[in-house]
């Protein structure tokens, strides 16, 4: 196993550990996801904006995480957890669930270019984490109650 190879098991590893701390609730366990989508775009923003040196294995790393996010984030939004533990999921999910679920589809997508655009150099990173960020904009415009 190479030392890439191990560095991105341990990026799936933790992202399973964080989805796995709330698992019997959907609610907690969401949360956690995008947490976990949270702290891995504060790796990767700093580097796009060029606040930071440019590394392709943390940047691929990172977007690895929001792409296992992406794909397993649908699961957890069963009928019964429209409300409580201070959800900020909106009630469009629920009524256009199959909407929902393309959006996640497309945000998978893009995460695997912009994964795989990571070894390409920062340019090519910056074009396809430009088209992921966009994915995941639109998904918190649509399936998000706006905070005050």
């Amino acid at each position: 196993m190479t030392f890439r190879a191990a560095i991105l098991g341990f990026a799936a590893l933790s992202a399973a550990a964080t989805m796995a701390v709330a698992s019997d609730d959907p609610i907690k366990t969401r949360k956690a996801m995008m947490k976990s989508v949270g702290d891995s775009m504060k790796v990767v923003v700093p580097m796009v904006k060029g606040e930071v040196d440019y590394d392709a294995m943390k940047a691929e790393q990172a977007i690895r995480v929001i792409q296992d996010v992406a794909t397993n984030v649908v699961n957890y939004f069963p009928a019964g957890s429209e409300t409580g533990g201070e959800t900020e999921a909106a009630p469009k999910i629920w009524e256009d669930m199959a909407g929902f679920k393309a959006s996640a589809a497309s945000l998978e997508a893009d995460a695997g270019a912009a994964a795989t655009a990571a070894a390409g150099g920062l340019d090519a990173f910056r074009a396809a984490f430009g088209k992921m960020a966009g994915n995941c904009k639109a998904c918190h415009e649509d399936y998000r109650i706006k905070k005050n």
